[in-house]
């Protein structure tokens, strides 16, 4: 039996994954290992996988149920509703419209009360130069924060707004009215610890409003700052893909974003699965975070 390696890639995070057929069915040292890795690393990459859709989503069940993707049931693969297509290739004669996703930092689903655990996302097919995915480690930012600010921010909740999906005003303007009624804002603390290790991260990203009870002006410079700290070149690694390659990362305390980086007419074809994560949001009523204009207005009410 083949032993199973972690080689290190990047400071922050990110392991290459070799010794193992994830095609066949895992023991329970064998997954012990992969999760004991994942902690640790955060990001782990597979290569050499060559999985069907079937083995690709009993892979990802050892590590917990998947999501059936029912907030965004127009980009599903039609026979296995557990699988997204990360897509440029044309899909009933007309341009993927997940073809441009993931172009902001981000982590899955935030955008709903059950972010995703984690993701599995298979290359299938590639371009000859580019399609790079970053992955950012958001327990490093959290704990290289001052004091002062760590302790300010444990108070905030974000507001997650799935409109703010990078090029989502380029998909069809019927199925994005339908996904954001399926999707309304959800609040999600800025920082949480994480379930199994314990250790506080912070928990934001390109798709957010603002700050509950705080208006989109006092919010914006703020969330600048926290995404471009968060983003630093020392919390970062980046994978160069290669076809067959699977990539499992922490939804919970990670941010990632898929860079254009590529000719946009070569195929960029992927493959994602997602497990389904705890309940951490709550739905916002509309105009949960107060706008200036309201507050004067408040103000000139009782002066």
């Amino acid at each position: 039996m083949s032993q199973l390696t972690a080689r290190q890639l990047g400071f922050a995070l990110g392991a290459e994954v070799t010794g193992i057929d994830l095609s066949k069915p895992l023991n329970d040292l064998k997954r012990r290992e992969i999760l004991d890795a994942w902690h640790k690393h955060l990001v782990l990459v597979f290569p050499g996988q060559d999985l069907s859709a079937e083995e690709q989503i009993a892979f990802s069940r050892n590590f917990g149920a998947l999501e059936d993707n029912e907030s965004l049931p127009y980009y599903r693969d039609p026979a296995h509703k557990e699988i997204l297509l990360v897509t440029n290739k044309q899909i009933g004669g007309k341009p993927s419209e997940t073809r441009n996703t993931g172009r902001n930092w981000h982590a899955d689903l935030t955008y709903t009360t059950r972010p995703a655990k984690g993701s599995l996302l298979l290359c299938k097919e590639k371009p000859a130069v580019g399609g790079d995915t970053m992955w950012a480690n958001l327990y490093l930012a959290y704990e290289t924060l001052s004091a002062p600010l760590r302790d300010f921010l444990d108070r905030l909740e974000a507001i997650h707004d799935f409109s703010l999906v990078k090029g989502v005003e380029q998909r069809d303007p019927e199925k994005v009215a339908e996904l954001k009624r399926r999707n309304p804002p959800v609040a999600h603390a800025v920082v949480k610890a994480h379930p199994e290790t314990g250790r506080k991260s912070l928990f934001l990203g390109q798709r957010i409003r603002g700050f509950v009870g705080m208006t989109e002006e006092e919010s914006a410079p703020i969330l600048a700052f926290l995404n471009q700290h968060a983003t630093s070149p020392e919390f970062v690694y980046r994978h160069r893909w290669s076809v067959k390659d699977l990539v499992m990362w922490d939804n919970r305390c990670t941010l990632h974003v898929a860079l254009p980086d590529f000719d946009q007419t070569k195929t960029r074809h992927m493959t994602r699965t997602s497990l389904l994560g705890e309940v951490t949001g709550r739905v916002l009523e509309e105009g949960a975070a107060p706008q200036k204009e309201a507050l004067l207005q408040t103000i000139a009410s009782v002066s």
